[in-house]
């Protein structure tokens, strides 16, 4: 071993952002202030009026976390029988669609960014199915224009999972302008955080007093439940923090751009390691997680072997989707993926955060250029 590579403390796969701590400990004196700690206070609304202008969208509401906003929008659309849907995804996707009583059904993804493959999807169209819930993988846009076409032809809702995408547009269009809702994940380790959170964009203002009931058990006034819904409120603890972190992502974006653009600059000539290529400059990205996809017999070693290795040194990496959503067995899906399977099988991310030191990304580096010579 190269003990002069190995760092003396682990370098996580990710890191909270965290603002000021006095700035945020002044947002929270409101708190004292007028006892208002959950259920629409007035850090929420703030939140959500400031970050609706930010995402650039029409509609927004906010949850306690991504995933149960996911399963809200699912009820509000009022989608029934089976949803088409990505394995190479975080298992929370499937989960909102089982956990709603709906089937998922599986499509492969195309191998050039990991999003679902839009060819594909049409073969897998059938009299039950009710909506598209596609995933902008690690930030990746989705091919938002095909799925829109094939949603209008047979009349399908479109969901879009864009727990990555925070901040990302298209053709200068910000991301969640597209489909009729799309899922942005707050959590601690997404790109912008509330602690934990959620938000939802949507077209149709109409169902937004139908989502705001669904996250507050299904309430429509003090004498009226209309809905069985759930208990999903973001409190004013997260709210706080959501305003904090706000007035600091486009500068915690730039720094994670550096550190995309060094790992790319210096993993370009590792034979068997491949990245996604990020040159299309009509794409505004978030730079929300660094894949590697390993050819084992080119690199010299299988993906799962440099995760051991690299831990050795204590660079942690995660294997960024494995297992696939559909070889759960808690799901037992019988659908083959067979893309979705091998960039499962191949892929790793590596660590990013704000705060990471470009020497610590040179040195991560030189530790996977040290593993390729062996």
């Amino acid at each position: 071993m190269m003990e002069n590579l190995k760092f003396g403390e682990p370098i996580l796969i990710t890191q909270p952002t965290l603002p000021d701590f006095s700035k945020y400990c002044s947002t929270i004196s409101e708190i004292w202030e007028n006892h208002w700690l959950t259920n629409a206070g007035p850090l929420n609304k703030r939140f959500e009026d400031k970050v609706k202008k930010y995402l650039d969208v029409d509609n927004i509401a906010s949850f306690v976390n991504g995933h149960l906003a996911l399963e809200i929008a699912i009820k509000a659309l009022g989608l029934t029988g089976e949803i088409i849907t990505t394995p190479f995804t975080f298992i929370s996707t499937t989960a909102s669609i089982i956990n709603c009583g709906l089937k998922p059904v599986f499509c492969d993804i195309n191998p050039n960014d990991y999003t679902i493959d839009c060819e594909k999807i049409e073969s897998l169209i059938t009299d039950k199915t009710s909506a598209i819930l596609a995933v902008h993988v690690y930030g990746n846009p989705c091919d938002v224009e095909k799925i829109d076409k094939i949603a209008k032809k047979y009349n399908l809702k479109v969901i879009y999972d864009a727990a990555h995408a925070f901040g990302v547009k298209i053709n200068n269009i910000a991301i969640g302008n597209f489909g009729d809702v799309s899922m942005f994940s707050l959590h601690a380790t997404k790109v912008f955080n509330s602690i934990e959170g959620g938000l939802l964009s949507f077209k149709d203002k109409n169902i937004k007093k139908k989502l705001e009931s669904i996250r507050n058990f299904g309430i429509t006034s003090q004498e009226s439940i209309d809905y069985i819904g759930t208990n999903a409120k973001m409190n004013e603890f997260q709210a706080a923090m959501g305003l904090c972190n706000l007035e600091n992502i486009d500068e915690n974006i730039s720094k994670r751009k550096k550190i995309v653009n060094t790992y790319i600059e210096g993993l370009k000539s590792v034979k068997g390691l491949y990245t996604i290529n990020m040159n299309n400059a009509n794409i505004k990205r978030n730079y929300s997680y660094f894949p590697i996809l390993i050819n084992s017999k080119e690199f010299g070693m299988s993906r799962d072997l440099l995760f051991d290795k690299l831990k050795e040194y204590n660079v942690m990496t995660r294997k960024y989707f494995y297992p696939l959503c559909n070889k759960i067995s808690a799901f037992k899906s019988e659908s083959e993926t067979p893309i979705a399977k091998s960039i499962s099988d191949n892929i790793l991310v590596l660590p990013l955060y704000a705060d990471l030191s470009i020497n610590d990304v040179l040195q991560i580096i030189d530790i996977i250029k040290y593993f390729n010579k062996k």
